[in-house]
């Protein structure tokens, strides 16, 4: 992968990822990247939510009580 490829702003300013990055970061669809402004350069981080959400009740429950209590939750029909 190099350091910069070129893309083109599409309408309503849509782009797309180059492959070859999306490969390479295992950027796929439905995953969620924040995007920031520094100066005059935009930044795009990879968000991995389940770790944040899992890592927020880090001590609260084990892993088997996290997992009954999702369980519970589940409707069967």
């Amino acid at each position: 992968m190099k350091k910069s490829d070129i893309i083109l702003v599409r309408k309503r300013g849509v782009i797309v990822l180059p492959k070859k990055i999306r490969d390479a970061l295992k950027i796929e669809e439905g995953d969620i990247l924040r995007i920031k402004v520094d100066k005059t350069n935009i930044i795009l981080c990879k968000e991995d939510l389940w770790n944040r959400l899992f890592g927020c009740a880090k001590g609260l429950y084990s892993p088997d009580e996290a997992e009954i209590e999702l369980d519970k939750g589940e409707v069967i029909e």
